[in-house]
């Protein structure tokens, strides 16, 4: 497993704008991610920063493709491991009363450590995005990524 694609799917009730800005927003993204924040103005080529409270950058990145409510593409790397870079894909897609979150982390160096990283923390802040989604509660997790 060099090379592995991490694909993880969830079913949320809301809507494609309110699971978008979830992702985007940091004000959202703090309340279910461990009280991290995703930082950026989200145009394609821009950076982007996974932030803690105290503003230390824990993952940082580029925008690949932005296509708000629907799809969000990132470079993803450890600041401290630049050259470790991988990608991580959302796509949000509609299905009457639900949305449906594929979350796709991949494109992983050959060696890469993020793997090993990111394939315990995905369930738990995806689990954590829908329960704060759903019933304005999020899980209490905590992940520095």
């Amino acid at each position: 497993m060099d090379k592995p694609e991490l694909v993880y799917t969830t079913y949320i009730r809301s809507t494609p704008e309110k699971v978008w800005d979830a992702i985007s927003k940091p004000e959202f993204t703090r309340q279910y991610w461990g009280g991290n924040a995703n930082v950026s103005d989200w145009k394609p080529g821009s950076k982007w920063h996974h932030v803690s409270k105290e503003n230390e950058t824990w993952v940082t990145g580029d925008v690949v493709e932005c296509v708000p409510a629907r799809r969000l593409v990132l470079t993803w790397a450890d600041p401290d491991d630049p050259k470790d870079v991988s990608r991580v894909t959302f796509e949000i897609e509609p299905m009457e009363d639900v949305v449906r979150l594929i979350v796709t982390h991949d494109d992983f160096k050959t060696g890469s450590e993020m793997a090993g990283k990111v394939s315990q923390g995905w369930p738990r802040v995806l689990s954590s995005l829908k329960s704060f989604l759903e019933t304005g509660a999020a899980l209490k997790i905590l992940c520095k990524g």
